[in-house]
């Protein structure tokens, strides 16, 4: 049998749909915990990287989350306003800009300690069905072409 357009159009034959629904859905799990500290997902992702990595490009923190400085820049400014990071143009290279973590930023670590353990009880996989779905969307994502330039 050959390629049918009209099953191919149906979102129950869609990859995407369950990828984009189940994404919103996890992500959302963590509102409620971030909400009352004024934080979005986005912005605790960020913390996270600088968490482990403390004063890193903005194209570096870009490149972990996969998130194009376009994103990224307004919500960084919008932290720094906060008082949790600085942005200063790298000394070596004018067009690099630096992020660090500002006293409050590294503070805000032990406030959301707990969400990550929060958040997976949430997620009704076992730890196995979690480790496997982990692995494939990293698979996913290492083995799909980002075709965001192309479809300008």
């Amino acid at each position: 049998m050959g390629y049918d357009p009209n099953e191919a159009l149906k979102l129950k034959n869609q990859l995407c749909f369950p990828l984009y629904a189940a994404a919103r859905r996890v992500t959302g799990v963590y509102t409620p915990y971030l909400k009352p500290l004024g934080l979005t997902y986005t912005q605790y992702i960020v913390f996270m990287v600088l968490w482990e990595q403390d004063g890193l490009q903005v194209s570096e923190i870009g490149e972990k989350l996969l998130l194009d400085s376009g994103t990224l820049t307004p919500l960084l400014k919008k932290m720094e306003a906060q008082g949790y990071l600085t942005r200063t143009r790298s000394k070596l290279d004018e067009r690099s800009v630096i992020v660090t973590l500002t006293e409050k930023g590294k503070a805000l670590k032990t406030q959301v300690g707990e969400i990550p353990l929060k958040a997976a009880q949430c997620v009704r996989l076992s730890p196995e069905e979690g480790k496997v779905l982990y692995d494939l969307l990293y698979k996913l994502l290492a083995t799909t072409q980002d075709f965001t330039d192309d479809a300008q």
